[in-house]
């Protein structure tokens, strides 16, 4: 008996709670005043920066490089894992094909902000159907020759152009510095056993490759978070009062 007791003030207690905490809903309803849905201060935002709040992006074709380049790195991420953990033929092609979309678009990003906005979406397109065409082939002929010749190409050609063409935002030298460690990464990878050799069996060639592969998207990544713009290209002004 008094166990049943004990339970129906516990019910009872519980129901007070709901009880009050229905009324002080109910009391902070009334004394504070609506907030309507259409107000345009819901559209206000304290951080007005471009591109996740976080990146200096002028033109829309360079969010589609830029948004397609980290999308490819996390692609790799996820592909490269599930490669290594049983690496044959039939699994390369989710390590070799997030690489191919992240160079493609990683050049496109380069190419709209030094030649402008049309000749970089122009190759986007083309290097993606060259990519997935370099995919094909290798599959189809047993040959990674257009696979090997397609990541070699823009990091040869970005330092030239970096020279070549005027930059339109400030701290371009990050181009270069993540040129280089992708050129370093390939290096390696190609030297992998000499250098797992050479270090005693600390460490692979292929294994420093990944870091270096690594450290290029952090220094594109501090490059977006810390340029600004210099000038403003002509054909970017095009449409615009």
């Amino acid at each position: 008996m008094v166990w049943l007791t004990n339970q129906q003030i516990s019910r009872w207690r519980r129901k007070r709670v709901l009880v009050g905490s229905f009324l002080c809903w109910l009391f902070v309803m009334f004394i504070t005043p609506k907030v309507p849905l259409s107000s345009p201060s819901h559209h206000v935002f304290a951080d007005k920066r471009n591109f996740l709040g976080f990146f200096t992006i002028s033109l829309k074709g360079e969010i589609w490089g830029w948004v397609l380049f980290y999308a490819g790195v996390a692609g790799l991420a996820f592909g490269s894992a599930y490669y290594h953990l049983k690496s044959d033929d039939n699994r390369i092609i989710w390590d070799t094909l997030p690489i191919l979309i992240a160079y493609s678009s990683l050049f496109s990003s380069f190419l709209v902000e030094r030649a402008g906005e049309r000749a970089g979406l122009c190759c986007l397109v083309s290097l993606l159907f060259i990519a997935f065409l370099s995919i094909a082939y290798a599959g189809v002929f047993n040959d990674l020759r257009l696979c090997m010749t397609f990541q070699l190409i823009p990091f040869v050609a970005i330092p030239v152009l970096t020279i070549l063409l005027p930059p339109k935002y400030t701290h371009s030298k990050y181009w270069l510095w993540a040129s280089g460690a992708y050129i370093l990464s390939g290096i390696e990878n190609l030297a992998d056993s000499k250098i797992y050799n050479a270090n005693r069996y600390l460490i692979s060639g292929h294994s420093l490759g990944h870091l270096c592969s690594a450290a290029a998207p952090i220094l594109l990544t501090i490059m977006l978070l810390y340029r600004s713009i210099r000038f403003h290209r002509l054909g970017d002004l095009k449409g615009h009062p």
